[in-house]
């Protein structure tokens, strides 16, 4: 493939647009990034449009969990939690290093649900993944198992199993294999509206943020994907709607509290579950349930309320370990785009997750929807765009990632390498070339390789700053203050690759640090 970065995205953009494509996808998530995926592996002449970044919305913000939603068998949602865990195992088969199992531990104290109930719905959850995958573990080996957990009132607790990734990686994961297969995808790209001929959506206008420019795209289909942002294009019909929810967490050091499995568990104050669990060497505490009525145009933030709601579930279960606001790294929020009946509104966490199809000539909308599903999902909208494409379409079953040889790389361990296989996929052979010139030194405390920041810089399509420390690698999550004290050595090594002279880097650095001390940081 050729390169793939902003000096490319400058000089094709023009001829991308005078192409006309059969199919056309507005958003660059999980979703969209599936669709783009499914429709290249079968000769679709295929493009994804993102306004901001790749994953900048829900999909780099969400909760990072492979699940199969155990909390929708207990809302009698068979069918999804059915196609969610088939999924799971699906991608742990696929991508390892990227989708990993992670094992949670629900506690009990004598309330709802007890380990009979909750050992209940564990049976059905087992039964639609086709395996047995849970056991309860009374106090005394419990204690072992999660060391510092509070025992007040505590009896036990269920061990169960799902899986972790890193959302934005998965994303561009897929992105790399739609583009391996033909597929084009652009950043940086707003659709201002949808062009429409004879009653029929027949392409799109968007604008090129970075230049100004506008182009027109002609496409025989679009499909919308573009989450919480749904209902800003299509034309609207009946009463459903998309309900933005939010949901925030809040990141800490793993030293600080260190776990070996995710705690889940019942908030007192509503009820809701809350999850604290180790990722990329870290603990996350999350996740909140909240209508966000803020712009959906700019980064969502925590809000100071959530933080004390976080806090107060971490505290109830790990109360020695005393967590307080100093001891957090970074936060971050995402946006639910939830599908709403339009009637009185239900609590948030009442609103069902299922997902559905809007469909007028030439134009398809996905609304809702599960990034564990986002295969299936990708499927349901291929076929309802293959009447506009006029194409058949099949499905065998086919894996999202396709096997790739990978090169030696005698310097990392077999850990680093199977993590670098799962982020990269087929782009690994081009990462290994920076691997044998940088070595295998990390980025501070994080697993992150100044090789990926030197590969990302060059060939994943980074235009800004902010793309790159907070979607290509998490070091603006991971490290403190947003890397601020890494900022320099990153700057020896990016710059040049980014083709930024010393101006514009300092405007990009004041911008990133802005933003993250806006939404990455404890609100003020």
């Amino acid at each position: 493939m050729t390169a793939w970065n902003a000096e490319w995205r400058a000089a094709s953009l023009p001829e991308l647009a005078s192409r006309d494509w059969d199919l056309i996808v507005v958003g660059g998530g999980i979703c969209g990034a599936g669709i783009l995926r499914e429709a290249a592996r079968r000769g679709w002449k295929c493009l994804l449009l993102e306004q901001r970044d790749f994953a900048w919305g829900t999909s780099s913000r969400s909760s990072k969990m492979v699940h199969g939603g155990l909390r929708y068998v207990a809302k009698g949602q068979f069918g999804l939690t059915r196609a969610s865990v088939r999924e799971r195992q699906r991608l742990l088969a696929e991508a390892p290093g990227l989708v990993e199992p992670l094992s949670f531990v629900m506690p009990h104290r004598g309330g709802f649900p007890g380990p009979r109930v909750f050992g209940g719905l564990l049976a059905v959850y087992d039964a639609l993944a086709g395996r047995r995958n849970h056991l309860y573990y009374p106090l005394q080996q419990l204690r072992y198992l999660v060391p510092g957990l509070a025992e007040s009132g505590l009896q036990g607790g269920t061990r169960f199993f799902d899986a972790v990734t890193d959302d934005a990686r998965l994303v561009l994961r897929v992105l790399g294999e739609a583009r391996a297969d033909g597929g084009e995808a652009l950043n940086g790209m707003r659709v201002l509206e949808l062009l429409r001929e004879q009653g029929r959506v027949a392409g799109l206008e968007a604008e090129d943020l970075e230049s100004g420019q506008r182009y027109a795209f002609r496409a025989r289909a679009v499909a919308l994907a573009t989450g919480a942002w749904a209902d800003r294009l299509r034309q609207a019909r009946g009463a459903e709607r998309i309900r933005p929810l939010r949901g925030s967490h809040l990141l800490l050091p793993g030293w600080r509290l260190p776990l070996a499995h995710a705690i889940s568990f019942m908030h007192p104050a509503d009820g809701r579950p809350v999850f604290v669990f180790p990722w990329e060497g870290a603990t996350v505490i999350g996740t909140t349930d909240l209508d966000h009525g803020e712009g959906l145009d700019q980064d969502a933030c925590i809000s100071a309320a959530e933080v004390d709601y976080l806090l107060q579930a971490c505290a109830l279960q790990f109360p020695a370990a005393r967590i307080g606001r100093g001891d957090l790294l970074s936060t971050w929020a995402g946006v639910r785009p939830v599908v709403s009946e339009g009637e009185a509104r239900r609590k948030p966490s009442d609103e069902k997750r299922e997902h559905v199809l809007w469909t007028e000539p030439g134009c398809v909308t996905l609304a809702g929807g599960k990034l564990t599903t986002f295969r299936l999902l990708a499927l349901e909208v291929l076929r309802a765009c293959a009447e506009f494409v006029g194409r058949d379409l099949t499905d065998v079953g086919d894996p999202v990632f396709q096997p790739f040889a990978a090169p030696p790389l005698p310097a990392l361990s077999p850990a680093q390498r199977l993590r670098l296989a799962g982020r990269h996929g087929r782009a690994l052979p081009d990462l290994a070339q920076w691997v044998e010139s940088l070595g295998n030194e990390r980025v501070g405390a994080t697993d992150t390789l100044w090789a990926e920041l030197a590969w990302a810089a060059e060939g994943e399509l980074v235009l800004h700053l902010d793309d790159l420390l907070l979607r290509r690698t998490r070091l603006g999550l991971l490290l403190p203050e947003g890397a601020r004290g890494a900022l320099p050595r990153i700057r020896a090594l990016c710059q040049p690759l980014l083709g930024w002279d010393d101006a514009r880097w300092m405007r990009e650095e004041a911008d990133y640090l802005a933003l993250w001390r806006r939404c990455y940081s404890l609100p003020e």
